[in-house]
């Protein structure tokens, strides 16, 4: 069986790099490079800690790092360019770095920037820290002092003026996974596949800081080409599995109209097709939270819109509300999501799946049960039910067209958008950046293999610019309709320029 390193089960990277699930219970992250393969470590140039970090992020699928250079990574970016798999793509700035890092992530399932010591990494921090809201893998490396500064009271540049080293630690530390300070050869072997590793595992963001003295000193510990990664696969308990399943079935067979709701932790749980057998079996009406548009397929035969409260699509809400169960899968019940906690839900009627967790009403909880097993297996234990859909059907009242535009006329945003739904197709990607671009492109009917992309749970206003380079470098099938701007920023000249020489298919 195989299970692919992505943020979406459905995603296809261009390295086809992918963990396999042998029958010893351990996924190993092989690769598999288009153009050249890696070569074992003969050479002194070889055997250094920059290329045995070069090799590593070709390993799990990285061909693109971002960042901007500056003296404390140069030496690191020379030995990360030398690996012929690798391209570093500069940015702007470091925060853009971040955003790319972040958008390539989302369809590659792994993405990684470079900056300098402090200056670098105090800037990046608010893009790390959007990617830890949206859990997605993301490998920060920071060019860090000389490894003969620590333990001196030297003051040095691009920090505040204080000797204190672990300022951009400290700072790290509360949006990522898991920090590693590299500054000597003989655990940096150990700390740089950790930190890997811990990110691919956990699906959040890591922190590498490398003494910029480092890199081109051979080590013992480089001199062979990597072994693969070995990461344990996180199982489900098998008796808490059968229990939940087994509440969970009499719970909604029980019921007479039944709904399922997708939510934005799907991404994280890698349970997109369960939930899609799901969907198959259950004949249920299905809806979406707005934060996870682009995670549910749309084209779907019982797909009923995006339930949002006040402001769901036409007729959804209503027979969300009205249902007397409902399955929210993933769910993240914050003040956006909920328009301000004024969900019309109640918790007895409600089956919550996270992604290791299920909870039936007022009733038993179920740890240790990941919800694509869950749902996988929920999927066959369910009676077909299409009842609540049925509704949805007999209220439903097709939507109109807008009125054209006269000549001279003002451009109406719903015209507008009118023309963009048209452009939107399989080979398609849209990236709606926080403000007007959330609520219009939650309007728009995605077709089946359309990508999906924006940041609801941090909303961070900028991100669509970067995160478009970065969707684009890393889903190069698909043509990317970029809405970047609210009105609170403007896009600049160089940010285009990076765009285009990157070759960019972007709107």
């Amino acid at each position: 069986m195989d299970a692919k390193i992505g943020s979406i089960d459905t995603c296809k990277p261009t390295t086809n790099n992918v963990a396999t699930l042998p029958t010893n219970n351990t996924v190993t992250i092989s690769t598999h490079t288009p153009s050249t393969t890696i070569i074992p470590c003969n050479s002194t140039t070889d055997s250094t800690l920059g290329r045995h970090l070069a090799r590593r992020l070709v390993q799990v699928g990285i061909t693109d790092v971002f960042g901007v250079p500056g003296d404390f990574n140069l030496t690191l970016l020379d030995h990360l360019i030398s690996e012929p798999n690798l391209e570093f793509i500069g940015c702007c700035n470091e925060l853009n770095a971040g955003y790319a890092a972040d958008g390539y992530a989302r369809p590659r399932g792994v993405g990684a920037c470079v900056v300098t010591f402090t200056v670098g990494g105090l800037s990046v921090l608010n893009a790390i820290a959007g990617a830890y809201s949206e859990n997605l893998p993301l490998i920060c490396i920071v060019g860090g002092p000389n490894s003969n500064d620590y333990g001196t009271s030297g003051v040095l540049h691009h920090t505040i003026g204080l000797p204190d080293f672990s300022q951009e630690l400290r700072c790290f530390q509360t949006v990522t996974c898991y920090q590693a300070v590299v500054n000597n050869l003989e655990d940096a072997h150990e700390m740089i596949d950790t930190a890997i590793s811990t990110a691919l595992k956990e699906s959040k963001p890591v922190y590498i800081s490398i003494s910029c003295n480092l890199p081109a000193i051979p080590h013992p510990t480089f001199s062979r080409e990597p072994v693969p990664f070995s990461l344990s696969p996180r199982l489900s308990n098998q008796m808490g599995l059968e229990a939940a399943v087994e509440a969970a079935a009499e719970f909604l067979n029980k019921a007479v109209k039944p709904v399922v709701v997708g939510g934005p932790k799907l991404r994280v749980a890698k349970a997109s097709d369960a939930f899609v057998e799901l969907m198959d079996a259950s004949g249920y009406a299905v809806a979406v939270m707005p934060s996870a548009k682009g995670m549910v397929p749309e084209h779907h035969p019982h797909f009923i819109g995006t339930y949002w409260g006040a402001v769901s699509t036409a007729f959804c809400a209503e027979i969300v509300e009205s249902a007397d169960a409902y399955l929210f899968a993933g769910p993240i019940f914050n003040d956006y999501s909920s328009v301000g906690y004024s969900l019309l839900l109640k918790k007895d009627k409600a089956i919550i799946v996270q992604p290791d967790r299920v909870t039936i009403g007022n009733g038993p909880a179920f740890g240790c049960v990941l919800m694509k097993d869950f749902l996988a297996a929920l999927a066959k234990r369910l009676k077909h039910n299409p009842t609540a859909h049925e509704n949805y059907r007999r209220i439903y009242v097709p939507e109109g067209h807008p009125l054209k535009c006269e000549p001279n006329e003002a451009l109406r945003v719903n015209v507008l958008f009118e023309h963009i739904q048209r452009m939107v197709s399989a080979d398609t990607a849209v990236i709606a950046e926080t403000g007007d671009s959330w609520f219009n492109c939650q309007k728009l009917k995605l077709p089946e293999g359309c990508g999906y992309e924006f940041q609801m749970q941090y909303g961070s206003i900028g991100w669509s610019v970067g995160a478009t380079l970065g969707y684009a470098q890393a889903a190069r099938d698909k043509r990317v309709l970029a809405f970047i701007g609210d009105g609170s920023f403007q896009v600049t000249a160089q940010d285009i320029s990076t765009m285009l020489r990157c070759g960019q298919r972007t709107i």
